[in-house]
C-alpha cells in the first residue's frame, strides 16, 4: 500500500513540495482543528444543558437522595463486587458452553443428505423455539419447573439452573451466527477440498469452519456482551449475584442507589468488551479491504 508523505517528510528526503501542496496540507490541518473544536464545544454545551435540566427539575433533590446517595453507594459497592464474581463465573462457563452447543447446532443444520433430515429438523426446531422464547420466561420455566418435577439426581441449585437457561437461549442465537458464517463460505472451497482427497467431515473441519469462524467473530463477541449483562437475571432464582446483592441492600431502606451501583459495575465491564469488539471489527474490515482475509 502506498504511503502518503507529508511536506516535512518529503523535504527531509530532499524533495521540495510545491506551494499548492503546502497550502493544501495547511488547509487540511486547519479544517481538522476546526472540526475538533466544534465537536468539543457542542459536546460541552449539550452536557451543560442536560445537567441544568436535570438538576433544576422539581424532583431532583428527592431523586438524588434516592438513586445517587454516596453513603449507600459506599455501603453497597463491596457487596455488589462480591456478587459480581458469580456473574463472571457464569459468563466464563456459560460462554464456553454456548459456543460449543451453538457450533454443534449450526453444523447439524448444514449437514447434507436426506439421512440427516431428522437432525436438521431437530436443530431448526430448537433454534426457532429458543430464539422466540423470551429469556425471562425460559429462566422461570427452568428454575422453577425443573425442581417441581422432583427428578432423582437432577440438581435444584438456582445457579446451575439459571446457567442452563442462559445456555439454552443463547446457544440458539449463536447457532444462527455460526450457520451464517458457514453458509457464507463459497461452495468452491468445499469442492476444492474434496478434490484434494478430503472427506466431507475433513473439508468442514479444516477448510469451511476456520473461514466461517473468522468471519463471525464480531457478532459472536456482541452475543457474549449480551450474555454478560443477562447473567444478572439469575437473581430471580435467588442466586446472590451483583443484582441480588443490590436488591437486598435496597430492600432494607427503600433506597435504590445500590441498583445504580450494580448497573455502573456492569457498564464498566461491558464497555471494554464493546470497544474490543469494535476494534476487531475494524481490523477485520481493513484486512478484508486489502484482500488479506477470506
Amino acid at each position: 500500500m502506498l504511503k502518503t508523505r507529508t511536506a516535512p517528510e518529503a523535504a527531509d528526503e530532499g524533495y521540495v513540495p510545491s506551494a499548492r501542496r503546502i497550502e493544501r496540507e495547511r488547509f487540511r490541518r486547519a479544517r481538522a482543528r476546526r472540526a475538533t473544536a466544534v465537536a468539543a464545544l457542542s459536546t460541552l454545551v449539550t452536557g451543560v444543558v442536560l445537567f441544568l435540566v436535570i438538576t433544576r427539575s422539581p424532583g431532583w433533590p428527592r431523586t438524588r437522595e434516592t438513586f445517587f446517595s454516596l453513603e449507600y453507594a459506599r455501603m453497597a459497592l463491596p457487596k455488589v463486587l462480591d456478587g459480581l464474581l458469580l456473574n463472571l463465573r457464569l459468563l466464563v462457563v456459560c460462554g464456553a458452553a454456548v459456543l460449543v452447543l451453538g457450533l454443534l447446532l449450526a453444523v447439524a443444520r448444514t449437514l447434507r443428505g436426506p439421512v440427516f433430515f431428522p437432525l436438521r429438523a431437530l436443530a431448526a426446531a430448537y433454534t426457532d423455539f429458543f430464539r422466540g422464547l423470551p429469556l425471562i420466561i425460559c429462566l422461570l420455566m427452568v428454575v422453577f419447573g425443573v425442581p417441581a418435577l422432583r427428578l432423582q439426581g437432577v440438581t435444584t441449585d438456582p445457579v446451575l439452573l439459571g446457567g442452563t437457561a442462559l445456555v439454552l437461549t443463547y446457544s440458539a442465537y449463536v447457532a444462527e451466527v455460526f450457520r451464517a458464517g458457514i453458509e457464507s463460505v463459497h461452495p468452491s472451497q468445499r469442492a476444492a477440498a474434496r478434490s484434494l482427497g478430503l472427506s466431507g467431515g475433513q473439508a468442514l473441519r479444516f477448510v469451511v469452519l476456520p473461514q466461517a469462524v473468522r468471519r463471525v467473530v464480531p457478532p459472536l463477541l456482541n452475543d457474549l456482551v449480551s450474555l454478560q449483562k443477562d447473567t444478572g437475571l439469575v437473581s430471580i432464582a435467588g442466586a446472590v449475584d451483583a443484582v441480588y446483592a443490590a436488591q437486598i441492600i435496597a430492600g432494607k431502606d427503600f433506597n435504590f442507589t445500590p441498583y445504580v451501583v450494580a448497573g455502573l459495575v456492569f457498564v464498566a465491564l461491558t464497555i471494554p468488551m464493546t470497544r474490543c469488539t469494535d476494534w476487531i471489527t475494524a481490523r477485520m474490515d481493513r484486512r478484508r479491504a486489502q484482500g488479506g482475509l477470506a
